[in-house]
């Protein structure tokens, strides 16, 4: 199988990708490993974080109508009180941490209707349940992959002219030879004052595999208890001495643990975590749409702190560890969790896989806050972002998109630290997206030029659709103008010339100083 572009990863930023290049007119391959393209928001069941500025400017146009497409499917499909028509910043779970908190099938319906038109044209072939094991490169060039199908393990040789990967794990970047990093670098290193005096390539952020959980008070469903229950529940936060399998979790803005709660009228000192990522509220919604709220279970208490699950020789057995902890934890809150009047358990809590597209209520592939890094020709460090360290708005000249969080980085894997920095809002320089050798690989994902650090606030939604629109259109550009994306980002005609199609497509590259504030 030939085509112009190949992206390997349905990702958010893989999404994207394919249909910037499509949009081209190319003929694209996109390849994902679940049943669903989308990534974080669908199979990995993470409503989007943002920032304060999202409903007025500070993402993409793409981006700016999917949110729109978003909430008018859900007024659409389901039958909501009269005043929600009216609601033009609609969230239909009001979850704490998210401006656009919903069911992820919603999200996939909307993200396959964005490629449909490309799908059905021809120019973009999706294949799910697939994924690379082998590839064909020699020092600058890539020349080949091997797919092979999830289920019989039928293989499918392809070639391109570009090869994008929009894993969240940056799986293509080792099999194709291309330099990367893992885990955290050293101070010597980045320069950044933060970072560890040694690299520590395994010490990374957490993976969460979430799940969808709705609440039944006078219908319990309990789950069996899980395998590794006893082993969760034994398990100690390393900052202190609160059990992880308890209502308190790791607070990177403090370095130490938080006290949490179940529900938001539980009192002062306990933040409700039930309402944290709810993705439906009955209140909004015509009686008997829902009879009970559903929330996802992506807490501090299932972020995975006891190994990684790539580069590791123990992959599978940390991945199935991962699923056993988010089990555990809801077990423990069935029948054990503390409640404010005495008691102990949410016997109402229960598993919702029709959420997710599951059978057992998780969600399909695990959350992945770090990836495997691009060594490029830009890296990000947190002297480009950290409002401790520059006291101005970062500017990049050769900025193709803007993004917006703080440093966030959740206890890791080796050292168990965790960090929090106020950040300014960021412009992405198109210089993180080169790799130092390679030549026709391009990041579509997480797995841009960044830092340990940097990398806890690219990881966002907003930013990773952006990475991987703003690829899409590098290596569309790069075929129509015959020239390398190396030159685009280095030659200044070339660049105002890519600059100004982005600005074209809609894709916001700088930040108004007088709108915006450090978060």
């Amino acid at each position: 199988m030939h085509v112009d572009v190949v992206i390997i990863g349905g990702s958010i930023g893989g999404v994207m990708a394919a249909r910037a290049a499509a949009s081209h007119g190319l003929r694209v391959l996109l390849t994902e490993e679940t049943a669903w393209i989308g990534g974080q928001l669908t199979s990995q069941a993470v409503p989007p974080d943002e920032h304060p500025f999202i409903e007025s400017f500070g993402c993409t146009a793409t981006y700016r109508a999917f949110r729109d497409a978003v909430r008018q499917t859900m007024k659409t499909r389901y039958p909501v009180k009269p005043h929600v028509h009216g609601l033009a910043h609609w969230n239909p779970g009001h979850a704490s941490v998210s401006r656009l908190s919903v069911p992820p099938t919603i999200m996939l319906q909307v993200l396959e209707h964005m490629l449909e038109p490309f799908v059905k044209s021809g120019r973009l072939t999706i294949l799910r349940q697939h994924h690379v094991v082998s590839a064909r490169h020699d020092e600058k060039q890539v020349s080949e992959l091997t797919l092979a199908s999830i289920g019989d393990q039928k293989t499918l040789t392809v070639t391109g002219t570009y090869f994008l990967d929009a894993t969240d794990t940056g799986e293509l970047l080792p099999l194709t030879g291309t330099a990367f990093v893992t885990g955290a670098e050293s101070q010597a290193d980045t320069g950044e004052p933060n970072a560890l005096d040694q690299a520590l390539p395994d010490d990374m952020q957490p993976v969460t595999w979430v799940a969808a959980v709705g609440y039944a008070p006078l219908h319990p469903r309990p789950i069996r208890k899980p395998d590794a229950y006893d082993f969760f529940k034994s398990a100690i936060w390393p900052c202190d001495d609160t059990h992880v399998l308890s209502w308190y979790g790791p607070d990177s803005s403090t370095g130490k643990t938080k006290r949490f709660g179940m529900f938001d009228d539980e009192g002062a000192g306990r933040f409700p975590l039930w309402s944290y990522r709810r993705i439906i509220d009955p209140r909004d919604f015509e009686p008997g749409v829902f009879d009970h709220e559903v929330t996802l279970i992506n807490w501090p208490q299932n972020d995975y702190i006891f190994g990684n699950i790539y580069g590791t020789a123990r992959d599978d057995h940390h991945k199935e560890q991962a699923r056993e902890l988010t089990r555990s934890l809801i077990y423990w809150l069935q029948h054990e969790a503390p409640r404010p009047d005495g008691g102990k358990g949410y016997p109402g809590v229960h598993l919702r896989p029709d959420m997710l597209g599951t059978d057992d209520g998780l969600a399909m592939a695990p959350y992945i806050r770090e990836s495997r890094r691009i060594k490029a020709v830009k890296r990000i460090t947190e002297h480009d972002i950290n409002a401790d360290l520059i006291d101005h708005l970062p500017r990049h000249l050769d900025s193709v998109g803007i993004g917006c969080y703080h440093i966030d980085l959740h206890m890791t894997t080796v050292t168990n630290r965790f960090f929090f920095a106020r950040s300014w809002p960021f412009e992405i320089p198109l210089g993180a997206f080169i790799p130092v050798q390679k030549e026709n690989v391009l990041p579509a994902c997480k797995n841009i030029g960044t830092t340990h650090l940097t990398n806890g606030c690219f990881r966002l939604h907003p930013v990773e659709w952006n990475i991987g629109e703003v690829a899409g259109h590098l290596a569309a550009k790069a075929i129509e103008w015959q020239v390398s994306p190396r030159v685009i980002q280095a030659d200044p005609a070339w660049l105002a010339r890519f600059q100004a199609h982005l600005d074209q497509a809609g894709i916001e590259r700088s930040w108004p100083a007088d709108k915006v504030h450090v978060i």
